[in-house]
């Protein structure tokens, strides 16, 4: 049998509010009493079920995400999965508010952390910009107490407790190879052939880390295909068109596409639009609607998926972990990159 509390108070000769008190780290216990209560633990071998505990105190955790607001499919879906997750509230004990901020907008987003942390919920979850104003943000969440899990986009090397997404960089390499291997043959001829990037903005660190593992594989192994200097559409879909459109007009040898963001709507429309004797290859991110239907119908060839819904549960896991000061399993938390050809659709 596990060891309970009731064992805990007989070896230390204490009573359950004491022993009560020692493990949820209340004032109120002599320093000599704390000590045969934690020798108790000790050798008994005790480990506290964190989660009974909270259930049985009808514990609810409150927490923050907060969402970038604009006309992608991607993130409208992420939002819906969080939506998702504030009806299941009542049976996941979580009380979940979403607070939308303008894309990449620095400013924004420092400004709906700084409310979070007048807030002091059990945790916070963001989409991060990797920007310096938005560090010195998340840092003082952290003097705070405040766990936080950064969701699609990350923000390395600062106070966060955990990132809910893919490895950026080991799409970007996929997104390169499969790039590369398409090109091959009649589309990549003596002189090479020209690929136009789309993303949304640099400011971001997936896109950025998704265009260096993109280019670092071209360049290595694909050297007679040309990028030519990426498109920033910052993920809206007429801006995107508008682009697209402008690109393919300027440079008619264009060969293949990769969209590392998320203005795809935009992106198929320019392509449906476009005159030319040859349709270029489409490499694009996210399995939305809009995705679904342009590889079924061939404008797009592949498309590199994440699972919204894998993300937001596992912040939300982490989160609660965190506050509970429990370890967080890496292998349930890893996000993996789905790859998605017409003929794998599912």
């Amino acid at each position: 049998m596990k060891p309970t509390v009731h064992d805990i108070a007989n070896i230390a000769g204490v009573s359950l509010a004491t022993v009560d008190r020692v493990l949820n780290g209340r004032p109120g216990v002599r320093l000599v009493t704390r000590g045969k209560v934690e020798e108790a633990i000790a050798s008994l071998g005790y480990v506290r079920d964190l989660a009974a505990a909270n259930l049985a105190k009808s514990r609810t955790y409150s927490f923050v995400f907060i969402l970038p607001a604009n006309d992608n499919s991607f993130m409208i879906g992420l939002t819906e999965e969080v939506r998702g997750a504030v009806a299941r509230s009542s049976f996941e004990r979580t009380d979940i508010r979403i607070v939308d901020v303008p894309p990449f907008d620095p400013d924004a987003l420092v400004a709906a952390l700084e409310a979070a942390l007048a807030e002091k919920p059990a945790g916070v979850a963001f989409v991060a910009i990797d920007a310096p104003e938005v560090r010195a943000a998340a840092e003082r969440l952290r003097q705070a107490g405040i766990p936080m899990v950064t969701l699609v986009s990350d923000l390395p090397d600062s106070s966060r407790d955990h990132y809910a997404g893919i490895d950026n960089i080991a799409a970007g390499r996929t997104a390169g190879s499969l790039m590369g291997r398409f090109l091959s043959g009649p589309f990549l001829g003596e002189r090479g052939a020209t690929v136009a990037v789309l993303a949304g903005s640099m400011l971001v660190r997936d896109h950025r880390e998704r265009l260096e593992g993109f280019s670092t594989v071209i360049a290595q192994a694909y050297p007679n295909v040309h990028i030519l200097p990426v498109l920033e559409g910052r993920d809206d879909p007429v801006l995107a068109e508008t682009m697209i459109a402008d690109a393919l007009r300027r440079n008619a040898d264009i060969a293949g596409i990769y969209s590392l963001g998320a203005g795809n709507r935009g992106l198929i429309r320019a392509l449906q639009k476009a005159r030319g004797p040859r349709r270029p290859l489409v490499i694009a991110h996210e399995l939305t609607a809009s995705t679904r239907v342009a590889l079924a119908d061939g404008i797009i060839d592949a498309v590199l998926n994440q699972d919204a819904g894998h993300e937001v549960r596992s912040a939300i896991r982490v989160l609660k972990a965190k506050a509970d000061g429990l370890p967080v399993l890496a292998a349930q938390e890893r996000i993996r990159i789905d790859i998605f050809l017409k003929d794998n659709l599912p």
